[in-house]
C-alpha cells in the first residue's frame, strides 16, 4: 500500500496537468478565433475624391472596424478598380466581392420593380428616395430581387437633370437630335420618344465621350457631376426632376453567413433605415454644392420644378411612365401594385 498510493498520487498529478493543458489549449484557441481578422472587399464606381467615398463608404467601413474591435476589415476599392459598374452586383452575389454598390440601372432589366421608384414625380431629394426606396425593401415590396445576395441598405441620388455643351434645353423639342447619355431605360425612353438619341455608357466613361464629342450632353444627377468633372465640359443645365437613380450596397450572402453572430449583429447595426438616411444627406449636399459651382462658372440654368404640371413636358413625362409600368406587366410582375406602393412611400418619406 506504501508504494501504490504515491504512484495514485503521481498519476493523479499528471492528469491534473493534463487536463490544465487541454483547458489552456482551448481557452488559447477561444481567444485566437476571437481575435482572428476578416477582411471584407467592397467595390463601387466613384472617384476616391468624391463624397460618395469619402463621407459614406469610408465612415461606414471605419464604424464596421470600430464596432467589430477590428475583427471585420473592410478594404475599399474605388474606381471600379475590382468590378465594372454594371457588374458590382453580379459580382458580391458570386463572391468575387464581399461588397459592392451599384445603380439598378446600370443592368436594365435586372431590378424592374425597384426601378418603379425612380419614376418621375415621386422624389424630389435623394433623402426622400433612400427613404423610399429603403421602406420599399423592408416592406418586402422589391426585396425579392436581391434574394441572391446580402443587401445592407438602399441609395438613391436627388432628381436628375440634363446638362450639355451648349445646347439649351427648354422644352422636349430641343432634344431633337442630339445624342445624350442616357442613365436608366425610363430616361432614354423620354430622351427618344423626344427625338433625341439615348447612349447608355457608366458614369466613369462620360468626360472622354464629352471631350471627344462622342456625346452632345449628359442626363446625371448634380452629385455625380462635380466628382467626374462633367462641370468641365458642360455649359448649359436643366434642372428638370425627370428621373431619379436607385443604389444598392449589397453583401455576398455565403460571406455574411459564414461570420460569427456578433459580427453579424455589426453588420446588421450598420444596415438599414438609418444608413440609407445618412447618405441621402450627403447626396442632397453634394447635389447643391455642384449646382453652385456651375453657377458661379456662369453657366446657364433653366429650371423646370414640376414637369408633370408643365404644359410642354407632361404629356410625355406621363406616356413614359404608362410606357415602363406596362413593360413590367408584361414580365408578368405586379408593376401597378408597386407604383402604388412607390406613391406611399414617397409621400410618407416627404421632407
Amino acid at each position: 500500500m506504501k508504494k501504490i498510493l504515491p504512484l495514485s498520487l503521481t498519476l493523479a498529478a499528471l492528469m491534473g496537468l493534463m487536463g490544465c493543458s487541454q483547458s489552456n489549449e482551448t481557452a488559447t484557441s477561444a481567444e485566437t478565433s476571437n481575435d482572428e481578422v476578416t477582411t471584407l472587399r467592397l467595390s463601387h464606381l466613384w472617384p476616391a475624391t468624391a463624397a460618395a467615398h469619402t463621407e459614406v463608404i469610408e465612415p461606414w467601413a471605419k464604424k464596421i472596424e470600430e464596432d467589430s474591435n477590428g475583427r471585420l476589415k473592410v478594404e475599399i476599392y474605388p474606381s471600379a478598380t475590382l468590378s465594372k459598374p454594371d457588374a458590382t452586383y453580379e459580382a458580391a452575389a458570386k463572391g468575387t466581392i464581399d461588397i459592392g454598390t451599384q445603380l439598378q440601372g446600370y443592368t436594365n432589366g435586372r431590378f424592374p420593380l425597384t426601378q418603379v421608384a425612380e419614376l418621375p414625380g415621386l422624389s424630389s431629394s435623394a433623402t426622400q428616395m433612400n427613404c423610399m426606396l429603403q421602406t420599399l425593401y423592408d416592406d418586402g415590396v422589391i426585396s425579392s430581387e436581391y434574394d441572391d445576395t446580402h443587401l445592407l441598405f438602399m441609395m438613391g441620388t436627388g432628381p436628375g437633370g440634363m446638362h450639355t455643351v451648349d445646347q439649351a434645353i427648354r422644352t422636349p423639342d430641343d432634344l431633337q437630335g442630339l445624342r445624350m447619355r442616357r442613365p436608366s431605360a425610363i430616361a432614354g425612353d423620354i430622351i427618344e420618344s423626344a427625338g433625341g438619341t439615348p447612349v447608355g455608357l457608366p458614369a466613369t466613361d462620360l468626360y472622354t465621350s464629352l471631350q471627344r464629342g462622342v456625346l452632345d450632353g449628359v442626363s446625371l444627377t448634380w452629385d455625380a457631376m462635380g466628382p467626374f468633372r462633367l462641370i468641365e465640359l458642360t455649359n448649359t443645365h436643366t434642372n428638370i426632376p425627370f428621373y431619379s437613380s436607385a443604389m444598392m450596397v449589397t453583401m455576398n450572402k455565403d460571406k455574411y453567413e459564414s461570420l460569427p453572430d456578433d459580427l453579424k449583429k455589426v453588420i446588421d447595426d450598420n444596415s438599414g433605415k438609418a444608413m440609407a438616411a445618412s447618405a441621402g444627406k450627403v447626396f442632397d449636399a453634394q447635389d447643391a454644392k455642384y449646382m453652385a459651382e456651375a453657377k458661379a462658372k456662369g453657366d446657364t440654368m433653366i429650371d423646370i420644378p414640376d414637369p408633370l404640371n408643365d404644359p410642354h413636358w407632361k404629356g410625355r413625362l406621363k406616356a413614359g411612365t404608362e410606357k415602363y409600368l406596362n413593360d413590367v406587366t408584361a414580365l408578368g410582375l405586379d408593376a401597378q401594385m408597386v407604383y402604388e406602393k412607390a406613391q406611399e412611400a414617397s409621400a410618407a418619406c416627404k421632407v
